[in-house]
């Protein structure tokens, strides 16, 4: 038999405050899943170029690399695509039932080894601006 539970209205935004680490990391890890399915069909408009050519290819890619927001836009996605592995590999363990006492804890170091990796990429993408 099923129960039912009262979880409030979804546009309660107070709600939100109540989110414990493990709710964060979902909301996270969806997040994130959803910006790389987005970033996919960027990746696959730009590899489309090279059907005209090589030349269009090299100049679509030489382009995108002169502007500043695109870096910046790099340095984004490989927070984005880091977190979601990271995240990713603790729901793994998670599933297996690996460090179920350590939710909280391992959502945390994954939050933190994101930032750092993050961080120390910033020089690699943003050099030559």
């Amino acid at each position: 038999m099923s129960q039912s539970y009262d979880r409030g209205l979804v546009e309660d935004f107070g709600r939100w405050a109540e989110f414990s680490a493990g709710m964060w990391a979902w909301v996270f890890h969806k997040f994130t899943g959803w910006v790389l399915i987005g970033y996919l069909f960027t990746h696959i408009a730009v590899l489309s170029t090279a059907i005209e050519g090589p030349a269009l290819y090299t100049n679509t890619l030489q382009g995108l690399e002169a502007l500043a927001i695109v870096r910046f836009m790099e340095v984004g996605l490989l927070a984005v695509a880091v977190f979601h592995i990271l995240n990713g590999i603790r729901l793994l363990f998670v599933d297996l039932g690996v460090g179920l006492d350590a939710q909280d804890k391992s959502f945390y170091a994954s939050l933190v080894l994101t930032g750092a990796i993050t961080v120390a990429s910033v020089p690699t993408f943003l050099a030559g601006l």
